[in-house]
């Protein structure tokens, strides 16, 4: 299957696209998605000159991954998004001529640069195009690629994604890089390469090396290759203290698992481990994620929510997946990642409504005065050693359909679960209605601060700090608008607000190529 290198002015097809995906009720209205046809990884992460840069793996001919370009949008405050133009389009021959996949935006001495993955065939190598001084437009590198191969010597599983910096101080200064890969019978890794000028690497030799052997099938298996590969350093004093994380999203014979991430240290040319986590627990509805430092000092981290639908219905629907909203990823107490919504999200909140504290001992009251599928809802609550309280969202007046956010502590009260029950979440059997689930810390109180954004079918739960992403399809979205709060056990409700959020674009369609 092949498709022309442009799309022309006024096409009939991308029209189509954006028309469709304009009318589906389950796209979203604040989390930023394409104009239309496919989105997936988020793509060259940053905070230049005040504005914020999101690039994303994006065929605008179609709502299916095939010969990817790099869309483009920008955004001051993380809330609203301005579409710019394509960024980078396959070329008609060379090392992209099928696709160009993921990578990083770095700063090379002023001057824009981007580090990516270019396909041609079964082959996906280094690339680099240097951008004009507001990143629009971009040259690639006639050198490219950069990286002619992978390490020698090694059976790679495949060999794609890149995180780049700058280390050292003074002349002493180099580029580094991270290649995610895997070692056939052995697991996953990421390859780490140095340079002076971005594009002779010197191959330095595997940072870290994942055993694919373990935990095969669990929640924290690490996969046979590393995908979107990130590394940063959290803490007090991020320059000689704190923590290193190595973010990774699990891999094998091409299915996306789920995101995990190591916490430990970085020093010379290895990775010293301290323990291993997951980092959302919606799995692959949060995959491929990238971060970046932003000139507030904050690390700003982005995921891809997969679709849970069939190929067919996205289709149908002209466009296939969304970005999640902006997260603020800090250090937690145990060692973990704490992540939350970016603040600025407020700005979308418009109508509040307040449900008055009390216990919620084995009652379930629906609350009609929260009602809609764009909801902000913040609720505080403290559960008693073996309780439960349950939040219900998109349900239908009969109860047909209703999605279940659950909170629960252990009967001896040491520890907490948050699940999300989609079992009703739609009547339509061909979407995923898996369960998910995954540990939540608890102080001594059994305080659960939790917070669900509700747009339409995407869902994004946060609880003390721990993330649960997920996709929803109610099959009656008109009337899947009920709000309910339940338990079983002793639950005191603390606080409950909720706003209606306001959407992020513009009525109408958005071009596909800007």
């Amino acid at each position: 299957m092949t498709h022309d290198l442009t799309l022309p002015s006024g096409s009939p097809t991308a029209e189509g696209l954006a028309e469709r995906a304009l009318r589906d009720p389950h796209r979203p209205g604040f989390h930023f998605t394409s104009p239309g046809g496919w989105l997936n990884d988020p793509n060259g992460l940053s905070h230049w000159n005040g504005v914020y840069h999101l690039f994303y793996q994006y065929n605008p001919l179609a709502a299916a991954h095939h010969r990817i370009h790099w869309g483009h949008a920008t955004s001051t405050d993380l809330v609203h998004w301005a579409d710019e133009p394509v960024a980078l389009v396959p070329g008609s021959d060379g090392p992209d001529r099928d696709g160009c996949w993921s990578g990083v935006l770095v700063d090379d001495g002023g001057v824009p640069t981007l580090v990516y993955s270019g396909r041609h065939g079964e082959h996906e190598l280094p690339c680099v195009a240097r951008g004009s001084a507001d990143l629009t437009y971009w040259t690639k590198d006639p050198a490219n690629p950069v990286i002619t191969a992978p390490p020698e010597g090694l059976d790679t599983t495949a060999f794609r994604d890149h995180c780049v910096w700058r280390e050292g101080s003074g002349e002493n200064t180099v580029w580094r890089q991270l290649v995610g890969s895997g070692i056939r019978g052995v697991g996953g890794t990421a390859f780490l390469y140095e340079s002076d000028d971005l594009r002779s690497w010197r191959y330095v030799g595997p940072l870290l090396t994942g055993d694919a052997s373990q935990n095969r099938g669990e929640l924290d298996w690490t996969g046979t290759m590393w995908e979107c590969v990130d590394l940063f350093r959290l803490g007090e004093d991020e320059e000689a203290g704190g923590t290193d994380v190595l973010v990774f999203s699990a891999w094998d014979e091409g299915t996306t698992h789920h995101p995990l991430y190591w916490t430990g240290r970085y020093q010379g040319d290895t990775f010293t481990t301290t323990a291993l986590h997951r980092l959302d627990y919606g799995g692959r509805y949060f995959y491929a994620p990238q971060s970046t430092r932003d000139e507030h000092g904050r690390r700003i981290m982005f995921g891809w929510l997969q679709e849970g639908r069939t190929d067919e219905a996205n289709a149908q629907a002209g466009w296939c997946g969304v970005m999640s909203l902006p997260r603020v990823v800090t250090l937690a107490t145990d060692g973990g990642l704490h992540q939350a919504p970016v603040p600025e999200l407020a700005e979308l909140r418009r109508e509040r409504a307040e449900v008055a504290p009390g216990r919620l001992a084995g009652s379930y009251t629906r609350l009609p005065a929260v009602r809609g599928d764009q909801l902000d809802i913040e609720t505080t609550l403290r559960l008693a050693p073996g309780a439960t309280a349950r939040l219900v969202l998109r349900e239908t007046p009969d109860g047909a359909e209703r999605t279940v956010v659950e909170v629960s502590r252990s009967h001896d009260g040491a520890s907490g679960t948050l699940r999300l029950h989609r079992e009703t979440s739609s009547l339509d059997s061909t979407v995923d209605t898996e369960p998910r689930y995954g540990e939540m810390p608890l102080d001594p109180h059994g305080r659960v601060d939790l917070r669900v954004l509700v747009d339409h079918s995407a869902l994004e739960i946060f609880a003390n700090g721990r993330a649960l992403t997920a996709r929803i399809y109610p099959t009656r979205p008109d009337e899947a608008v009920g709000v309910g709060i339940g338990a079983d056990g002793d639950v005191a409700l603390e606080r409950f607000d909720a706003w209606q959020m306001a959407s992020a674009f513009t009525d109408g369609p958005r071009p596909l190529w800007p």
